[in-house]
C-alpha cells in the first residue's frame, strides 16, 4: 500500500485530504508543522508528500527546499498544496524543488492524477 505524508496544519483541510486518499487506497499520515515533518521521515519513507506552505515554524518551501537537498528524502515527490494561488507562489514551489503545486482549490480529479503520475 502506497503512503502519502500529509504537511497541513488545518484539520479540515488535512481532513479533507485524508478522505479523499484514503478512498483511492493509500496509507496516510498526517502531522502539523515541518518540524513534526521532519522528525517522522527519520523513520518513515512515504512515497509522496503533501505539503502546506503556510505552517507554523518553517514554511513549506523552507521544508520542501530541505527534503530535497537531503539525501534521504530528495527522490520523494513533493506537491505543494497551498491557498497561496499567484504565480509568484509556484515560482517559490519550483525554486523549492517541488514536484507539483496545487491550489488547494483543486477539483480531487486533477488532484489524484497528480499524485498518480508523480508515484507512477
Amino acid at each position: 500500500m502506497s503512503q502519502i505524508l500529509i504537511v497541513e496544519d488545518s484539520k479540515l483541510e488535512a481532513d479533507k485530504l485524508r478522505k479523499c486518499l484514503e478512498n483511492q487506497g493509500f496509507s496516510i499520515l498526517i502531522v502539523t508543522s515541518g518540524e513534526e515533518a521532519e522528525l517522522r521521515l527519520k523513520n518513515f519513507k512515504p512515497n509522496l508528500i503533501v505539503l502546506d506552505v503556510i505552517l507554523p515554524g518553517e514554511s513549506g518551501f523552507e521544508l520542501c527546499r530541505k527534503l530535497k537537498n537531503e539525501p534521504s528524502t530528495q527522490s520523494i515527490p513533493i506537491v505543494m498544496y497551498s491557498t497561496k494561488d499567484k504565480e509568484i507562489d509556484r515560482t517559490w514551489g519550483d525554486m523549492s524543488g517541488a514536484d507539483a503545486y496545487l491550489s488547494k482549490t483543486v477539483d480531487e480529479t486533477t488532484l489524484l492524477a497528480t499524485i498518480d503520475r508523480l508515484m507512477n
